[in-house]
């Protein structure tokens, strides 16, 4: 049968930049063999199937999928639909819940015109560290960088996750992250898959004045070679700033621009609030465009 689909730009306000987003909208009678080798014909970083929702409160159930596997969370599959569904699909709704994997997923959206507009959500998970890295020379080597190259302002490596685990690489700034890239040879021994399959390069210094941090992601091991715009990993780097970025109690605000190397600029904007010294809440938000309108006949 002929499916609709709708494909975004997510963290961005242009066409042809951020990261790209396939939505199919009717999704009704596919099976999980089926959504995933339509993930492989997009070959998108993520497709989205929306689903009716289990719960009454929800606008959707999404099940998310890359070209190698399903996820249970993403932050611009979740940017990109709630944009698609809250604002271009179901009159300027202003807030929505989305049923993903992870767990119920609020969102706030705000029209800009017909065919884009903005969107943050609460990052549904609290950010938790994984285990101690003490092989900060595989993890260089995987990346094609030296140990001198890694660390910047304090932050070391180290695996957080809110929802999916992602292994923070902080390096001296914008010429190591441009540097690096996956050694396929070495990859497995820095990054296993079954521990930390996501790698998040990042520096504090930016292209532009304006951003915060300049971060780049691989992930090999879930079919996506880089991703343009990796918004769970901005959910799970709120944790690893509330820990090891020195801020005090209020809300701090943080824009991370990445994509610049692929030539798909994006910004995300990440918001916490911090209490007593610990993470109290996060969220993530930035802008989509629709692209392309469509079906697929599946």
């Amino acid at each position: 049968m002929l499916r609709r689909f709708v494909t975004l730009d997510v963290f961005t306000s242009r066409r042809l930049t951020g990261n790209p987003l396939a939505v199919v909208l009717d999704s009704d009678g596919l099976d999980t063999a089926a959504m995933q080798a339509i993930a492989r014909e997009f070959n998108l970083p993520e497709t989205v199937f929306a689903l009716p929702p289990s719960n009454p409160g929800a606008r959707a159930r999404l099940r998310i999928f890359t070209p190698g596997r399903e996820i249970p969370f993403a932050g611009h599959p979740t940017v990109g639909t709630a944009v698609l569904l809250g604002v271009l699909e179901a009159n300027g709704a202003t807030e929505l819940v989305l049923e993903e994997t992870i767990g119920p997923v609020r969102c706030e959206v705000e029209r800009i015109d017909g065919e884009r507009g903005r969107a943050r959500f609460d990052v549904p998970q609290q950010p938790a560290p994984g285990d101690e890295i003490k092989d900060a020379a595989d993890i260089a080597a995987a990346l094609c960088l030296t140990l001198d190259d890694l660390g910047c302002d304090g932050f070391v490596p180290a695996t957080w996750s809110a929802g999916n685990p992602v292994t923070f690489v902080p390096v001296r700034g914008l010429d190591a992250v441009g540097r690096a890239r996956v050694d396929s040879a070495r990859w497995e021994q820095g990054f296993p898959a079954n521990e930390r399959p996501i790698a998040y390069v990042f520096c504090r210094e930016t292209v532009d004045a304006g951003h915060h941090f300049h971060a780049r992601m691989f992930a090999p091991a879930f079919g996506v070679p880089e991703d343009a715009a990796t918004g769970s990993a901005a959910a799970a780097f709120a944790g690893m700033l509330a820990r090891d970025g020195r801020l005090t109690d209020g809300s701090h605000q943080f824009a991370i621009e990445q994509g610049y190397e692929m030539g798909r600029p994006s910004v995300m904007h990440l918001e916490l609030t911090m209490r007593a010294g610990v993470l109290h809440s996060a969220s993530v938000g930035g802008e989509a465009v629709c692209v392309i309108r469509g079906t697929i006949e599946a």
